[in-house]
């Protein structure tokens, strides 16, 4: 039976206290790290506390309680004093041994080459024992070289082994992934090392050169390098920025089909020395927009003998090539000049151009020489005849543009006049007995001046009542196309006609709102329509200015529908 020593109570239930003082319960560290390992930590002793006792220390603890006699009454003992730690990625951190090799890769179906010779370059890291492998890049080579395998561990044998700084010497061959590499030489670092460590270096071989390399240079012909030239051309640069040389000349085209002679601009830029030709296209000419006849370039005056026969289809014309270009004295005013095969008789230039010429080339005189230049004829436009399709309006806009546009509207008439409609009622004017009795609600519209008609139905009439007019302009009759005219609230008197598409409707009634709106209006409405107006709906002048102080014109607005779907008044 064990007691519990704290209480001297046996270790039964019921017998065991909690401790009512303890607020930590979290566990207690007992590793500390020393070098990069963990090791038991000993709790410290503090005030209040027990000694720890030597039942309580673990085995690994008991190993390192010193034993012996005290050094006091034998004397001090030598103690070797522990060396300083050091992990191998810190000792060995940024240090790499570098060995230069080659491998041979053979060529198939080639007359020229059987196998090239391509050098690379092993760096082996021996914090981790890793290596890779890269080719240097070689100009022209036509190769992708550069990182050949990266950095890893590369395998040695099929039994897991990888290789290391052991296994690597001068003069050997390293079998990597089924390629044979052959180690030729290293810096002298990599010599040091190996060295240090024991390690006896073969003698180093030179990589062998291509066979092909060295075929291709023995065929590549002696490259002659041009001697540069005096002239100092950034000053040329900076003092002949943005000016320009502009000539006005006619490209004599005759001797083409069809051809004639073309007004262009040739422009000559001092900064460069370069020419640049474009065209002077005239309105309505039908040639294609592509103004650039000749791009900026420099143009050769005179080709060496030796590459006068070649194509100059495909010569790629350069320095070496041209012995002379053109320059500013070889573009005289009244002269003809040839460039690029084409004759250009220049006939006149700028002011900057005259200036620059009698400045620098005093010696060469300006000629100008009078062109004769087709009169431009002034062709009226001529709009066909209107073919009844669309309004006049819409058929304009095409006559006026090749993508034609919407006519524009009057925003400000359709903000203030929007939703107020003026309503009529109207019968058929016709000599035929059927038409009789059919009524209509004709619809003026403020915004847009449009009119449509409702037919309202009847029953047993046999006619289907709806729409008879869509929304539309109605030109008065006698109106022409060049001077349309067309109905407005000034027309819509009571008992007038009016006719819309060869049909005739007679004005029977209106609305109050028709009233108020056209006195509102009356400087620009006829008294004979308001009076109509007024005697149709028993409304006196008198009676009509106080009947309007009454209702607000916005009440009388909303109280209105505005749409086709009016069924009657």
């Amino acid at each position: 039976m064990s007691m519990n020593s704290s209480h001297g109570l046996p270790f039964f239930p019921g017998y065991t206290f909690r401790d009512i003082k303890k607020s930590a319960f979290h566990k207690s560290q007992t590793l500390s790290y020393k070098n990069g390992y963990a090791l038991p930590q000993r709790p410290k002793v503090g005030i209040g506390q027990e000694p720890l006792l030597s039942t309580q220390l673990s085995l690994n603890e008991s190993k390192q309680v010193p034993s012996g006699t005290p050094s006091v009454s034998y004397g001090s003992a030598a103690k070797s004093r522990s060396l300083n730690f050091m992990p191998s990625h810190v000792l060995y951190d940024k240090k790499v041994l570098r060995f230069h090799g080659y491998f041979q890769q053979s060529v198939q179906h080639s007359p020229d080459e059987e196998y090239r010779v391509r050098p690379v370059v092993f760096y082996y890291y021996l914090e981790d024992d890793s290596m890779c492998v890269i080719e240097p890049t070689v100009e022209n080579s036509g190769i992708p070289q550069g990182k050949l395998i990266k950095r890893q561990r590369l395998p040695k044998n099929d039994r897991g082994e990888h290789y290391q700084w052991k296994d690597l010497n001068v003069a050997m061959d390293l079998c990597v992934y089924g390629v044979s590499y052959r180690l030729t030489h290293c810096d002298s670092y990599t010599q040091d090392f190996m060295e240090s460590q024991g390690l006896v270096l073969n003698d180093p071989e030179p990589i062998p050169a291509d066979p092909y390399a060295k075929h291709r240079t023995k065929m590549q012909p002696h490259i002659a390098y041009a001697t540069p030239s005096d002239f100092d051309h950034l000053k040329q640069f900076i003092t002949m920025d943005r000016k320009v040389l502009r000539f006005f000349a006619l490209w004599d085209n005759t001797d083409a089909l069809y051809g004639d002679a073309r007004p262009v601009t040739i422009q000559y830029y001092l900064v460069d020395d370069s020419v640049e030709i474009r065209e002077v296209h005239e309105p309505n000419s039908g040639r294609d927009p592509f103004p650039v006849l000749l791009r900026r370039q420099k143009i050769p005056k005179v080709i060496k003998p030796a590459c006068e026969p070649f194509p100059t289809c495909v010569l790629e014309v350069s320095a070496q090539e041209v012995h002379e270009f053109y320059s500013p004295r070889d573009f005289q005013v009244g002269e003809t000049l040839k460039l690029m095969g084409r004759s250009f008789l220049l006939y006149d230039c700028d002011e900057f151009t005259r200036a620059y010429y009698q400045q620098n080339h005093p010696d060469l005189p300006l000629k100008p020489i009078q062109v004769e230049k087709k009169a431009q004829r002034d062709v009226q436009k001529v709009i066909p005849p209107y073919n009844g399709w669309g309004s006049l309006e819409d058929s304009l806009q095409n006559c006026l543009d090749f993508i034609p546009e919407p006519p524009k509207k009057d925003l400000m008439k359709l903000l203030e006049n929007d939703h107020k409609v003026l309503r009529y009622t109207a019968q058929l004017d016709s000599q035929n007995p059927q038409d009789a009795g059919r009524r209509f609600v004709l619809s003026y519209y403020l915004s847009n001046d449009m009119i449509s008609i409702f037919e309202t139905a009847t029953r047993n009439s046999g006619i289907i009542g709806g729409k008879f007019l869509e929304k539309t302009r109605i030109s008065k009759p006698g109106s022409t196309v060049d001077d349309p005219q067309y109905y407005g609230p000034a027309d819509f008197a009571i008992g007038s006609v009016i006719e819309v598409f060869k049909h005739r409707f007679l004005l029977t009634d209106a609305d109050h709102y028709v009233l108020k709106y056209l006195e509102s209006q009356a400087d620009r409405i006829p008294s004979e329509t308001l009076d109509s107006l007024r005697q149709r709906l028993g409304v006196s002048a008198l009676s009509s200015g106080h009947q309007e102080q009454g209702y607000s014109e916005a009440t009388r607005e909303a109280t209105q529908p505005t749409g086709d779907e009016t069924s009657g008044m």
